[in-house]
């Protein structure tokens, strides 16, 4: 019989849901108060204003009790009507999925399809742009770090492409494997709505949903007319003035999103993105050291929260994955989509440090040899050499 015994911890490096810090979840084993009381709604705009210096916004952050998934479809909800034209960049399968939503909500999408290679072109969607003379799109929503390819795209040069065809479309990013993690800049890059989600960068379990929204997406959610009632922004920001919420939140979540925030804070946001860089960038190494190759193709987009990796032609990457968990307790994460048995996913974001690093990596060399894969057994070498070199400032 297989023995399925696995002393020590389980590596869960995966990219989402990431490693919750024990102080986190001592925070949200706090017995629950009551959601209307005065130590509640203290919390609550305790809560408020940590968010908007971690989405680097002055606007409101609205926090539902929901999956990144319902986090886009309030950014959809209160911003467009029944039959509106939207852009969805399709970089990856996470994209994609926010395009199936769009289309089942009734909107019309505009679908600009990538090679699941590269990141959002921004000349792309400036071409469709300028050829909508009757500004009957209304918004462009693209996804900031694609969790599917491991790829990440610049957000400025396409709020400039919007800029330069002047057109009033609003901007929706997903910075679902971002924030907390990558550089991402609500307010200074004249984002309209940014959507993400607990369970990632932010060091939660899932269930709790954003969405940062600025001051002109505020005003056309006045006059839009998507059915919303649970996902309502307005409501929201007339309970928050208050402390509360318009229905029963999730409570002890949000004590461990305050510990959480608290913690990010705490190390400093800019220490943060220089954490994950680092440990992005000797991930990297190993992977070229080893032989393999990525899914990005372009060394500027490489994600730093989590690497894409394809499989060497004929081994299939689940049944490298499903090695890798019943032999070292290692859970990585799979291929979506079009990936799917081609990729496998390291996760290297949240709650992570040098040891985490090289234990991961370690346990992805093992399986390369387990498997058979034809590899050079020096990655984690390669990781070590380079971490002893950087130090964390």
């Amino acid at each position: 019989m297989p023995n399925n015994h696995h002393n020590g911890r389980h590596f869960l490096q995966v990219p989402g849901p990431t490693n919750v810090p024990e102080r986190v979840l001592r925070a949200i084993a706090r017995p629950t108060i009551d959601h209307r009381g005065p130590t509640f709604r203290t919390m609550v705009f305790e809560i408020l204003e940590k968010l908007q210096i971690v989405f680097q916004t002055a606007s409101p952050v609205f926090v539902f009790p929901s999956s990144g998934t319902g986090a886009w479809e309030a950014a959809l909800v209160n911003t467009l009507s029944p039959g509106d034209r939207v852009i969805i960049f399709e970089a990856g399968y996470f994209a994609s999925q926010w395009q199936e939503m769009a289309k089942r909500l009734g909107l019309d999408v505009v679908a600009i399809v990538g090679d699941w290679h590269s990141g959002v072109d921004p000349s792309l969607i400036q071409d469709v742009l300028e050829n909508d003379h009757q500004h009957k799109i209304r918004a462009v929503c693209v996804v900031h770090n694609e969790t599917s390819t491991g790829i990440t795209s610049a957000i400025p040069p396409i709020r400039q492409a919007l800029d330069d065809s002047k057109h009033p479309a609003l901007l929706l990013v997903d910075t679902v494997s971002s924030l907390g993690s990558i550089n991402y800049q609500h307010e200074e890059w004249n984002v309209d709505v940014t959507i993400c989600c607990s369970q990632k960068g932010l060091m939660l379990p899932p269930g709790l949903g954003f969405n940062a929204v600025s001051r002109k997406a505020l005003s056309v959610s006045q006059s839009c007319r998507m059915p919303r009632s649970y996902w309502d922004w307005e409501n929201m920001l007339h309970f928050n003035k208050d402390g509360i919420f318009p229905y029963t939140p999730g409570t002890n979540l949000l004590f461990g999103l305050n510990e959480a925030l608290t913690m990010i804070l705490d190390e400093g946001l800019d220490a943060v993105i220089a954490r994950h860089t680092r440990y992005g960038t000797a991930t990297r190494l190993a992977i070229d050291s080893w032989g393999l190759t990525l899914v990005g193709r372009e060394t500027s987009q490489h994600s730093n929260s989590l690497t894409a990796v394809n499989m060497p032609t004929g081994y299939d990457a689940d049944q490298f994955r499903k090695i890798v968990l019943d032999t070292f307790n290692l859970s990585l994460g799979g291929g979506l989509g079009k990936l799917s048995g081609i990729v496998f996913r390291i996760g290297h974001l949240g709650d992570f440090n040098d040891l985490m690093l090289i234990g991961t990596l370690g346990g992805v060399e093992l399986g390369l040899g387990r498997m058979g894969v034809p590899h050079n057994p020096s990655g984690v070498q390669a990781a070590l050499n380079y971490l002893s070199k950087v130090d964390l400032q």
